[in-house]
């Protein structure tokens, strides 16, 4: 069953602002894969789960055309409102009911979307739609193995965000975020190619203090906690900004702290 979330105009509003694309290391990982697998030309790829955009966006250049899916009109309308692709179109709909006609996509993705998916019917779909030698490329990161870094405090700032991210974790019982943490193992292993691997990296970036509270908003175990008590949930977006500032020794919410990452592909080509 597709696990619906997201779907408010001002949790859309909030994820346009504050989610980031994959980063580059992880872009490179995937182009670098589709072609080798399925080589030259990059015609259609498809972004399952797209959200706002960020990761449609990022795969532009590469394609003639790339088409980005979502359940959600309201995070649809954020991603048509960022100007400047002319060959991006954004759909609504979902990854268990592609519209494609079969053999036509070269790239099916999704970037932290695709433990919502009903995996047996998703992968049929994948499977019915791409070109032989098409690509799947799930991307994400996990929530483990993370850690922030700011002179001599990281440890003190890790400190602080495992227990925000202990506090969200009871209201994680309807979402299936462990399969996110097991870097999508049950999906890998149900993928019907012979041809897949999964690719794990570590990625350094650097992120400010706002930008960090900002993603904990958008985090769905944030907006379900926000929907059963939205004045413990502002208080605890403003009480973490807080604590972070003075464990720093700043005043500024656009401190930049660094943040290292976990993220991991999996890689799949279809057979000829």
């Amino acid at each position: 069953m597709t696990h619906r979330f997201f779907e408010g105009k001002d949790h859309a509003s909030i994820y346009q602002k504050y989610r980031f694309a994959p980063p580059d290391e992880v872009k490179d990982i995937l182009l670098r894969y589709l072609d080798e697998k399925k080589g030259q030309p990059h015609v259609l790829a498809v972004d399952l789960g797209c959200g706002t955009g960020q990761t449609t966006r990022l795969l532009a250049p590469h394609f003639k055309e790339v088409v980005g899916i979502d359940i959600s009109e309201c995070q649809l309308e954020e991603a048509r409102a960022v100007p400047g692709f002319s060959n991006i179109e954004y759909r609504k709909g979902r990854a268990e009911e592609l519209p494609f006609s079969d053999g036509s996509v070269d790239l099916v993705t999704a970037s932290a979307a695709a433990h919502w998916f009903d995996h047996s019917r998703f992968l049929a779909e994948a499977n019915r739609v791409l070109k032989p030698r098409g690509c799947i490329a799930l991307l994400s990161y996990t929530n483990q193995n993370n850690s922030l870094s700011y002179q001599n405090c990281g440890e003190q700032l890790n400190s602080l965000y495992e227990e925000v991210k202990q506090l969200l974790m009871p209201y994680t019982s309807n979402i299936p975020e462990a399969q996110c943490n097991s870097k999508l193992e049950e999906l890998y292993s149900a993928i019907p190619f012979p041809d897949k691997e999964r690719i794990e990296t570590e990625v350094k970036s650097f992120i400010t203090l706002k930008n960090l509270v900002g993603f904990i908003e958008t985090l769905s175990m944030f907006q379900t906690y926000k929907e059963k008590d939205p004045q413990a949930a502002n208080d605890l977006l403003l009480n973490t900004e807080k604590r972070f500032l003075d464990e720093m020794g700043v005043t500024s919410p656009d401190t930049e702290i660094e943040w290292t990452m976990e993220y991991f592909c999996v890689l799949a080509s279809k057979p000829k």
